[in-house]
């Protein structure tokens, strides 16, 4: 009997975040404070890359009992300071040899609300080649988001 996990092309997801939109914005660009968030389930995130301008790489780098796991490649298309960021976002194995794999497009929206905390939206998309290739890591996108972004308001509220 085979076991088939469904994947989403894309993945969506809302939250607010306890800080003002310009401390959210900074926590996505500040490889200190991406370091300390952007590691889902039980990885630790042991380096981290970002090249701050439209084209520039954007690097995590994670591991599991002190294993390299892989991590994230991307490229940053597009910057709107505390409002937006856009990334050609891809999924890499430990070598990082060839590059990025299961390309895929990921858009951070910041909206500030009336408390003062940001409204903050997260759209994975164009996830079909990393479901077709690796159906379950596809069908972790969202729990890895949600971990993270969990993370990341925990950060900012304290």
């Amino acid at each position: 009997m085979m076991n088939v996990t469904t994947a989403p092309s894309a993945v969506r997801l809302e939250r607010t975040i306890p800080a003002p939109p310009a401390r959210v914005y900074r926590a996505w660009l500040e490889p200190e404070l991406v370091a300390r968030w952007m590691n889902p389930g039980v990885f630790t995130v042991t380096r981290v890359e970002v090249d701050e301008k439209v084209g520039g790489h954007y690097r995590v780098w994670h591991a599991e009992s002190g294993n390299e796991r892989g991590g994230f490649d991307a490229q940053i298309v597009e910057l709107v300071t505390n409002e937006r960021l856009v990334f050609r976002w891809g999924f890499v194995g430990p070598q990082r040899r060839d590059g990025p794999v299961y390309n895929s497009m990921l858009t951070i929206t910041f909206d500030e609300t009336a408390e003062g905390t940001t409204a903050l939206t997260l759209v994975h998309e164009r996830l079909d080649d990393l479901a077709a290739a690796m159906p379950e890591a596809a069908a972790n996108v969202r729990v890895g988001w949600d971990a993270v972004l969990d993370k990341l308001a925990q950060m900012l509220a304290s």
